[in-house]
Formats: structure tokens, C-alpha cells, sequence
């Protein structure tokens, strides 16, 4: 497995950060999860098209993390070579209500004609796939909010927060993962409700026992603070800060 951050920023615009996007390739399969503004030519510059993408997963349905859903599908439909086989969308509980939604302001303009658009919700669920078994947990963000635990059939497993704050469903998702790509919103001392910061992100980590952590998510303020020490409060295993366009093997 390999993991491509595509956006470790949030919401605000940052020329060092774009808005979340992560890629997972297990074997010839790929994954996309969350799309913000951005993902589709971060993607590209990954060598990553509309094209190429086996299943795309969304944590929950806040701009930042869902602003290129509809450019993914214009593209599918419109560009040059269109997408010709089955697009599966995963999201939390009324994801297909919001992209109903959005089908019906474009109408037409998102509706494909040469494949079909599969939407299937998730909560407390676990899916079968040739290569992997996903596995989805509700987090403490919106209501409408999960986390994913992905598990190779080799073995190897990774786990995305998505956004959240500290909650028994995360650390249960991570436990013994070998990569933890975890949100790290704010500071500790600028903790917000619904987001972790660096020491919580740390206690998740320290908890689930996992051997590898990815901080991302990151408020531009969290270039200003040694972050890092923050999360060594709780955590002393292999930490990373998430980067732009930045692969991690698994």
C-alpha cells in the first residue's frame, strides 16, 4: 500500500496547504478520500486522472472536504476521454440525500451517460473487496461523520480520522494500525469542539497503539507551533506532519 497526501490543509486558503485529499493505492486499485478544492490537479500532478480512480470515500460532506466532488463527476462526463465504467461513491449516513442534492441544482450537467454512479452510505459497517476490507466508524465531527480503517489482505492497515475530535470509535479504528493519517486541527491551546490538536491526536495514537502517525488537517497556525512536541506529550512512536503531495509507504 501506498499513501499519497494530497492536501493536508483545511478550509483556509494557504499556498503551502490545499484543502484534504488523500490517495491509496493497494496493488492496481485506487483510492480517493475526501476531495477539496484543489484534489483534481494535485491528483495530476500524482499521475492520478478521473480516470483511474477504483472508489472514491468521503468522511463527511463539509466544503473543505467535498468541494471537487462536483468537478470529479463534470469531468467523468465531459472530458475528452470519458469515464466509461462504474464510479463507486461511499459517504456517511445521508450522503445520498446531499448528492441527490447537488444532482438536482446541475441536473443534466451530472448526470453520466456512458457509466453509472454507485452511492452506497456507510456507519458502523464492514466492507469486503478483492484486495482489502474497508471498515467505517462514526467520529465525533458532524452526525453525518466517519472514519475509515482499510486492511490489505497482505496484512498491512491503515486508518483516516477524517475530521473529529477524541472519541472511543477512533482509537478502536486505529488500533494497531500500521499508519494513522489523524487530523491535528489547532494547537492545544486553541482546542476547538469537534477537532482534535496535537497532544489528543497523540493520546489517540498512544491508545490504539499504532506504529506509525501522519498529522494533517492543519490550520495555518500550526506552522507557527512546534506541534510536534505537543503530540510527543502522549505519543513516542514514528510521527510524521503531513505535506503536500507527500508518499507514505505502508
Amino acid at each position: 500500500m501506498e499513501i499519497t497526501i494530497l492536501g493536508s490543509g483545511t478550509c483556509v486558503p494557504s499556498l503551502k496547504r490545499g484543502s484534504p485529499g488523500l490517495i491509496l493505492r493497494i496493488g492496481e486499485k485506487i483510492l480517493l478520500f475526501d476531495s477539496g478544492t484543489g484534489t483534481l490537479e494535485r491528483m495530476l500532478k500524482m499521475g492520478v486522472t478521473y480516470l483511474d480512480l477504483d472508489l472514491v470515500l468521503y468522511t463527511h460532506t463539509h466544503p473543505d472536504h467535498v468541494a471537487d466532488l462536483v468537478p470529479l463527476v463534470f469531468a467523468c462526463k465531459y472530458g475528452e476521454n470519458p469515464r466509461r465504467r462504474e464510479l463507486s461513491i461511499i459517504g456517511a449516513r445521508g450522503f445520498k440525500t446531499y448528492f441527490g442534492a447537488i444532482q438536482g441544482a446541475y441536473g443534466r450537467w451530472l448526470q453520466p451517460d456512458l457509466f453509472h454512479i454507485q452511492v452506497r452510505e456507510v456507519h458502523d459497517d464492514v466492507l469486503d473487496y478483492d484486495l482489502f476490507k474497508l471498515i467505517a466508524k462514526p467520529m465525533n465531527h458532524l452526525t453525518e461523520s466517519v472514519g475509515y480503517r482499510v486492511e490489505s489482505h497482505d496484512g498491512k492497515s491503515i486508518a483516516i480520522s477524517g475530521d473529529t475530535d477524541y472519541c472511543a470509535n477512533l482509537v478502536e479504528l486505529a488500533r494497531d494500525v500500521d499508519v494513522l493519517v489523524i487530523e491535528s486541527a489547532l494547537p492545544d491551546e486553541m482546542k476547538a469542539p469537534g477537532h482534535l490538536t496535537p497532544s489528543l491526536a497523540g493520546r489517540v495514537g498512544r491508545e490504539a497503539h499504532c506504529k506509525r502517525m501522519v498529522l494533517t488537517h492543519l490550520y495555518p497556525v500550526c506552522d507557527t507551533v512546534d506541534i510536534v512536541q505537543q503530540c510527543r506529550k502522549e505519543y513516542g512512536g514514528a510521527l510524521v506532519i503531513a505535506e503536500d503531495l507527500m508518499r507514505i509507504a505502508v
